[in-house]
């Protein structure tokens, strides 16, 4: 038979598991997560650009980062459309 302290300690587990559930959701629409990527992004388009010697590499990288930037931001749209219509 199951004690109440073991009872406790399972619901003292689930908590901290929503709780980290809970961050890590919050983190996967944070605005300093799109900004991180958004950086890193451009930083990795300027140096391929740079190494591949492409005109002006710190100017034409933002184009490319500011679309994958803008079709992450989106996805929160499709992901909502998508999970209506699965609904029915």
């Amino acid at each position: 038979m199951v004690t109440i302290k073991e009872l406790k300690k399972e619901i003292a587990e689930i908590k901290e598991r929503n709780r980290r559930v809970e961050l890590d959701k919050a983190w996967e629409t944070s605005w300093a997560r799109r900004a991180i990527v958004g950086v890193l992004t451009y930083a990795v388009i300027v140096v391929f650009f740079y190494f591949a010697g492409l005109p002006e590499p710190f100017l034409n990288s933002i184009v490319p980062a500011l679309a994958f930037m803008f079709s992450t931001l989106s996805l929160s749209l499709f992901r909502n459309f998508w999970m209506k219509w699965k609904k029915h």
